[in-house]
């Protein structure tokens, strides 16, 4: 997907202690990752292979326990790096919105154009339920608390209902993440209509049932 590895040793997709630490090593990982997300997607985690994973990113089987302890830990680590790809491939779109809901619309397109192009991610998050669910708890955390956050500042700028309370806009929050991944799901992943339409209509349901 050539996005960028964060080398900082927490926020790195590698094991412990095993961040890397140049321009190579950090393309050395990406190109593991990538071939991880091919593996997985195509075959799944229990039929996927750490000998299939290295030969799809064309390095040396050794390579790989430079950056990883596992396929485990290789997993986990894709699971926390597709979720932040996802985060990175929308976070523009709200420079150009107007107002909340509009934001929340153009972050649906956005997501929308990602899932079509990267299908897998939904195998992939899917079987992270039972492979590693603390990952997969964490995807759904973190992407619901960033939607619930917006809505709250929406709601302080007098966009969204003055009358919602912190804790009503959480269980919102949850309520349109999940209308948005089974959108992905109809709308992407299965056929391939057109983004903006699905998002506008989603934006008219938000706009009767969210505007101030």
């Amino acid at each position: 997907m050539g996005a960028t590895v964060r080398t900082d040793e927490q926020e790195s997709p590698a094991s412990s202690g095993k961040a890397p630490r140049t321009a190579r090593g950090e393309r050395t990982l990406r190109k593991i990752l990538d071939a991880a997300r091919e593996e997985f997607g195509e075959r799944g985690f229990s039929e996927s292979s750490i000998v299939g994973i290295t030969q799809r990113a064309g390095v040396a089987l050794g390579t790989f326990y430079t950056y990883f302890d596992s396929k485990e830990a290789l997993f986990q680590a894709l699971v926390r790096d597709m979720s932040a790809q996802v985060r990175d491939h929308v976070a523009p779109v709200f420079k150009e919105a107007s107002d909340t809901i509009g934001a929340e619309g153009r972050a649906l397109q956005s997501f929308l154009w990602f899932a079509r192009e990267h299908r897998d991610v939904y195998r992939i998050i899917d079987e992270a339920e039972f492979v590693e669910p603390r990952a997969y708890r964490e995807h759904y955390d973190t992407t619901a608390s960033r939607i619930a956050a917006r809505l709250i500042a929406g709601r302080d700028k007098g966009e969204i209902g003055s009358d919602y309370s912190d804790e009503e806009l959480e269980i919102l929050a949850w309520a349109l993440m999940g209308s948005n991944v089974f959108l992905g799901l109809r709308f992407a992943v299965w056929s391939s209509t057109d983004p903006k339409h699905v998002a506008d209509t989603m934006n008219k349901l938000l706009r009767s049932g969210l505007a101030q």
